[in-house]
């Protein structure tokens, strides 16, 4: 998917929602384990109660991967099933890669030549080895993880250069411009750092943001737009928990559509009031 089809969908749905498939087993309501493929089916029914309302899904690996091949299995029927009946979404494979190039080589051979992901999230540590084998793929896209919103975030991104007062991450941010741009490169910036935003901004004013951290982790959906929106909305908006576990009853679906809804609509509302719908 491309930029443009990008924003297209964004306007026509009025929506910048990505809807996190973090699918914890331990999690997922009971009765489905009454049956087989619970895994499967759990993530089948949050994507036809949220498709429309969302213009991505973002499956977190670990959640897959620590199920062993069960769990590869439900993430690979997870994206075929999302291509076949809701080919519009965008989806990012929340991997975090990064590793000196012959390996990133095959891990974007993984997540690009045979699962059919539009992005994956990658690590920038080991530098410009390590990320671009993933741009080697047209129409695919890097999500390079550029602030953080966990608490670590403090421990690397925020060190300053002495001399420059360069922060880390924003030399990450700079560097990366060099390697690709707003049309195969989008970064990872948590909305708990909503104020960084501006400062982000001047750095790469045209690139996509995905933007992790509003709804459970307390984000503010608000503050994210006043200081990251741009004249193509440039923005990606992901909520995982407070959607797919809104409800742990057999009413979860509807439950899991009503809070996406209330999402929906408030990014409706911020995207009228820019006039970009």
């Amino acid at each position: 998917m491309n930029r443009t089809e990008l924003f297209e969908n964004i306007k026509r749905k009025k929506s910048f929602l990505c809807v996190g498939l973090d699918t914890d087993i331990n999690k997922i309501p009971e009765f489905l384990f009454d049956e087989d493929d619970a895994m499967f089916r759990f993530n089948k029914a949050i994507i036809d109660a949220t498709a429309d309302l969302c213009i991505a899904y973002k499956p977190n690996l670990a959640f897959y991967e620590s199920m062993g091949l069960e769990g590869w299995d439900v993430l690979d029927r997870t994206v075929e099933y999302i291509r076949k009946n809701y080919p519009d979404q965008f989806i990012i494979a929340d991997a975090k890669r990064g590793d000196i190039g012959n390996t990133s080589a095959m891990y974007a051979r993984t997540f690009f030549g045979n699962m059919d992901f539009d992005s994956v999230t990658v690590a920038p540590y080991m530098g410009e080895d390590s990320v671009s084998p993933f741009l080697t793929y047209e129409g695919k896209w890097v999500t390079l993880l550029a602030l953080t919103s966990n608490k670590g975030a403090y421990d690397f991104q925020f060190t300053e250069d002495k001399e420059s007062g360069e922060r880390l991450f924003e030399k990450v941010l700079k560097t990366s411009l060099k390697w690709g741009n707003k049309d195969n490169m989008m970064y990872v910036v948590g909305a708990t750092k909503a104020e960084m935003l501006a400062d982000i901004r001047k750095i790469i004013p045209d690139s996509f943001l995905l933007v992790p951290g509003v709804g459970a982790q307390g984000g503010s959906l608000q503050e994210v737009a006043k200081h990251g929106l741009n004249s193509e909305c440039g923005l990606i908006v992901n909520s995982s928990r407070a959607i797919i576990y809104a409800d742990s009853t057999e009413n979860f679906a509807a439950a899991a559509r009503e809070s996406a809804k209330k999402v929906q609509a408030e990014m409706e509302d911020i995207l009228t009031s820019a006039k970009l719908i």
